[in-house]
């Protein structure tokens, strides 16, 4: 069984993958445990990283072989010029707006040291939102799939909106239900969220009957549920599939989700008619490679790397 949506001809875009969303920098703070009340507790690490949704799973999609492009906004400070010289660094195309005096996205993350577990504190200055009106549909549908994120609602729906129109594949990288999301994700295609986000949204408490009930309102070509070292579970053509994870040296598991994200991408661009099972498989691979480091991208794997890592898995 494939997706399908119908993958535009790479020979018609400039870019294969373009990211509308979040950006972020990571100040990360390795830990014993994390701390009680009051405690005070000396950092085992700390470093300052680039990250964000988007960003992260662009970054993927490029190591993976993919023509990448980041659009959308970022702050005019230190940490939006970090972030854009990483996304270049990387060989991501970047269209950015700096907004003068907006503060970029940014996280506090402590990590556990012994399980690799990490809890996130985040700040996003509302001033990176921006009028739907104001997008720069050309940017936009320069890609054969856009991912969006959930980061400016408003601006996410409209830009997936756009796309379709223009025969680009929408995809998206979701948490949190929030005002208008159910009008964003009628504009998506490949539906890929959090654990916690089916039963949030439908008031099912199974996650497994909660992506169905998600997959038969919204009728995406794909609705797919992160579930950390458990793997994924999906809905494709009213099948159910279950992927299971893959068992790593956890090191850090930020960024897995978004890693998740830029294999299940890359996969089907290299085999748009592979089974669904299949592109789970290595997208949940590369989930697992980017737990092996510390930071949203410094585990993300190259596509030897997942070639190797799945011989070795025998998979």
């Amino acid at each position: 069984m494939r997706i399908p949506s119908v993958l535009p001809s790479a020979a018609s875009f400039a870019f294969d993958i373009v990211g509308f969303g979040s950006t972020s920098v990571d100040l990360f703070a390795v830990l014993d445990a994390y701390p009680p009340n009051g405690s005070k507790q000396r950092l085992r690490q700390h470093l300052r990283l680039p990250g964000g949704s988007t960003a992260t799973a662009l970054v993927g999609c490029q190591r993976l072989g993919w023509r990448t492009r980041f659009v959308g906004r970022l702050g005019g400070d230190d940490e939006g010029r970090l972030v854009r010289e990483s996304l270049i660094a990387e060989g991501v195309g970047v269209h950015a707006h700096v907004v003068p005096g907006a503060r970029n996205q940014f996280a506090i993350i402590l990590v556990d040291r012994e399980s690799g577990e990490r809890t996130v504190l985040w700040d996003r200055d509302a001033a990176l939102d921006g009028s739907p009106e104001a997008i720069e549909r050309e940017a936009l549908v320069s890609g054969r799939i856009l991912l969006v994120d959930a980061g400016d609602v408003p601006s996410a729906t409209a830009a997936a909106a756009a796309a379709r129109r223009h025969g680009v594949v929408t995809a998206i990288d979701i948490e949190q239900a929030g005002p208008g999301t159910t009008e964003l994700l009628r504009e998506i295609d490949l539906l890929v969220v959090a654990e916690t986000f089916p039963s949030a949204i439908t008031g099912k408490a199974e996650t497994g009957a909660a992506l169905h009930a998600l997959a038969a309102e919204l009728k995406p070509a794909l609705a797919c549920v992160t579930l950390g070292a458990a793997g994924s579970l999906a809905i494709c053509q009213g099948r159910e599939i279950r992927t299971p994870g893959f068992p790593v040296r956890c090191t850090d598991t930020t960024g897995a989700g978004d890693a998740f994200r830029a294999g299940l991408l890359s996969a089907w661009l290299a085999q748009p008619d592979a089974d669904v099972a299949d592109l789970l498989r290595r997208a949940n691979a590369v989930a697992a490679l980017n737990c092996r480091a510390l930071g949203a991208w410094a585990g993300l794997p190259t596509a030897s790397e997942i070639e190797h890592f799945l011989a070795a898995e025998g998979t």
